[in-house]
């Protein structure tokens, strides 16, 4: 536990993802820029698509002291590694996400003391820890948003055969000589008579 600004803080101020907001005060129009690169936590993806653990995430953010917490507005971008939902293949690119979160002061009574407040976990706000925000709960959501659950390496992508696996990419003129089982009978007689 980290005690910052006289409150208790389970946040590491070392984390690549936790920014100090203790030059805001809490003095509202107060604003501050960040720019950061910090590396991807691990299962950062959607589907096929992921940023591999590790990669670099830019970070270019505002921080603006509003009267209920900090306001954190900017852009995220960061490297995806996916696999072509149709034909396999490997896909890169670069995504940029943006992102918008209210930090919030903690409630506290008229002595400006913590106080805690019970509130159902789904609609709760982020809250400052001391002069702490973590901003990976933020980036992940805002990357796993953007990704495609099905991504493709072409929008025109012919994808895989279905019955021998190969890409119909590679042999447009690809194609298996299909007989209706309800002629299976007839093509038995044809064979028959080609033997004879």
């Amino acid at each position: 536990m980290q005690e910052c600004g006289g409150a208790l803080s389970t946040l590491d101020p070392r984390a690549p993802f936790v920014v100090s907001v203790r030059d805001l005060g809490r003095r509202a129009g107060a604003m501050q820029e960040l720019r950061r690169t910090a590396p991807a936590p691990a299962d950062l993806g959607s589907g096929l698509a992921r940023v591999p653990e590790g990669a670099e995430i830019d970070l270019d953010l505002r921080l603006e002291s509003v009267v209920e917490g900090v306001l954190v507005s900017g852009t995220i971008r960061v490297p995806v590694r996916a696999d072509c939902a149709r034909g396999l293949e490997p896909v890169e690119w670069d995504e940029d996400a943006d992102i918008q979160e209210l930090f919030v002061y903690p409630p506290q009574d008229a002595r400006g003391h913590r106080v805690d407040v019970a509130v159902d976990e789904e609609d709760a706000q982020p809250t400052i820890e001391g002069d702490l925000i973590d901003l990976e709960p933020t980036v992940r959501d805002a990357i796993v948003l953007r990704l495609p659950l099905a991504p493709t390496c072409r929008e025109d992508c012919a994808g895989l055969c279905s019955e021998c696996g190969a890409r119909l990419d590679d042999d447009p003129g690809h194609g298996h000589e299909k007989t209706d089982p309800r002629w299976g009978a007839l093509s038995a007689l044809r064979d028959i008579e080609k033997d004879n």
